[in-house]
């Protein structure tokens, strides 16, 4: 009677367990199961599990609306790979470098990101770790941590969108990451259109006048203030007076040329216009970091380094630099590149 009991009750153990055996293996025959992914009006194919979660949705981002949509992979057991797609803010060299867009489209990502995934409190931290150019696109990768999930984004963007590729864990899994990751495609960039002479010639002297180097730090010339510069009227050429004949004629193709640059601008925490915080990384984190910029004609900054400073804390400061904005500084009537310096403060906000 006893060794029937004995029976009877392993019996329903192994009854019970079932279940929860059918469920664990349902979940790890998921993740087994990877195929092609390429969503209809997407430029991208990538290699993802079955049957991604989906979702489609709208977001403001300053005076913008930024179209987005997300394709997610997750597991209980901590695993997450996911592609987001950003678009709205057109690419118009007119306006602002391919690399500005670049940067606002990230700025995006890191507060649209997060509460997809945790919390509304929880913060992306996102650590720049080197230039990803791809097919032919500007792309980034970065280290991301984002509560008690750790790993990588790739980035890149296109004329038409904004793709973040996204692989985090609660423990690290190389091969998973790779495995997602370098599965991402895109189609080659197409060539640029062929540009007119003129276009062409006013290229190059733009290129001949941006080879000056950043020296140092110093200000403004007298008459070149920011967002706006006024210069005194010159005498046009037969309207001097009789006295000025004997000196020589001034070249008439001055009058043209743009002023060379880029301007030294000096400190420039009080020009800008936007100036994100730097993200503090873990531990003890005090002392002014100072890193020399190099703001485009359209006000956003296209180069930064740190020159002193806690070296621990010179990646932080140099990505928030990579952020600001400032309004286009003129002379001549002509927007011209500034470099100066941003000063960051992690004794206390900035």
């Amino acid at each position: 009677m006893h060794v029937r009991r004995l029976h009877f009750a392993l019996a329903i153990f192994l009854l019970s367990a079932l279940p929860l055996s059918a469920q664990v293996q349902k979940s790890a025959d998921a993740w087994a199961e990877w195929e092609t992914f390429s969503p209809e009006a997407e430029e991208f194919t990538v290699l993802m599990p079955k049957n991604p979660t989906t979702e489609t949705t709208k977001f403001p981002y300053h005076k913008m609306e930024l179209s987005a949509r997300t394709y997610l992979a997750t597991s209980s057991a901590g695993p997450v790979i996911g592609i987001v797609s950003l678009s709205g803010i057109k690419s118009d060299p007119a306006q602002y470098t391919e690399f500005a867009r670049f940067n606002s489209y990230v700025d995006a990502f890191k507060g649209f990101f997060p509460p997809k995934i945790r919390s509304k409190e929880t913060v992306a931290k996102m650590v720049l770790v080197s230039s990803r150019p791809f097919r032919g696109y500007t792309g980034r990768s970065y280290k991301l941590t984002l509560g008690d999930l750790n790993g990588s984004v790739n980035a890149f963007v296109t004329k038409k969108r904004f793709y973040a590729i996204v692989s985090l864990n609660t423990k690290k899994d190389d091969a998973l990451e790779e495995k997602f990751l370098s599965s991402f495609e895109l189609p080659e960039r197409p060539p640029d259109k062929p540009k007119t002479n003129a276009a062409a010639e006013g290229d190059a002297n733009q290129q001949n006048n941006n080879q000056v180097a950043i020296e140092g730090e110093a200000t403004l010339p007298a008459n070149a203030t920011e967002g706006n510069t006024e210069q005194q009227p010159q005498q046009q050429p037969g309207n001097a007076p009789a006295t000025a004949e004997k000196n020589p004629q001034p070249n008439p193709n001055q009058a043209n040329q743009k002023p060379k640059g880029p301007l030294a601008g000096g400190m420039l925490n009080q020009k800008a216009i936007y100036m994100p915080p730097p993200e503090v990384p873990s531990g003890e984190a005090s002392g002014v970091v100072l890193v020399q910029v190099l703001v485009d004609e359209q006000g956003s900054v296209i180069d930064a380094r740190a020159v002193s400073g806690p070296q621990h804390l010179h990646a932080a400061a140099v990505n928030a630099a990579r952020l600001a904005r400032f309004s286009p500084t003129l002379m001549m009537g002509e927007p011209v590149k500034v470099s100066g310096t941003l000063s960051y403060n992690f004794a206390r906000s900035n």
